[in-house]
């Protein structure tokens, strides 16, 4: 059975940092694309970053400069570095891990951005 176990949520003052990790097991195909995904009360789940099993990556206009996304192929584990963060950046956050034939989802974890 797939698992994706997300942490690193929380609760960080605006202009402070956080560190989003995702650790993927029970895959048998191998990891093609993971990602992170968010989702604010009341608006649509936006992609926030994703990266490609190379080390390709595609980050979102409005985090650029301030969030970084990297992999651990080994470790089947994605991270999501967020600084300069802002109340803006309050989200549920979801890893979101992709193999050739089908995409999987984490339970979601809490970021909130508050003074």
């Amino acid at each position: 059975q797939v698992h994706l176990v997300e942490s690193g949520g929380g609760l960080a003052q605006p202009g402070g940092s956080l560190r989003l990790s995702c650790v993927a097991s029970g895959l048998f195909s191998r990891i093609n694309i993971m990602g992170w995904y968010r989702q604010a009360p009341g608006k649509e789940r936006e992609l926030v970053a994703s990266i490609t099993r190379g080390g390709t990556t595609n980050i979102t206009a409005s985090v650029k400069g301030r969030f970084t996304i990297s992999r651990d192929n080994a470790k089947n584990t994605v991270y999501l570095q967020m600084n300069s963060l802002k109340p803006e950046d309050t989200s549920v956050y979801y890893c979101d891990v992709q193999t050739l034939v089908r995409e999987y989802w984490g339970q979601g974890t809490q970021v909130t951005v508050s003074s």
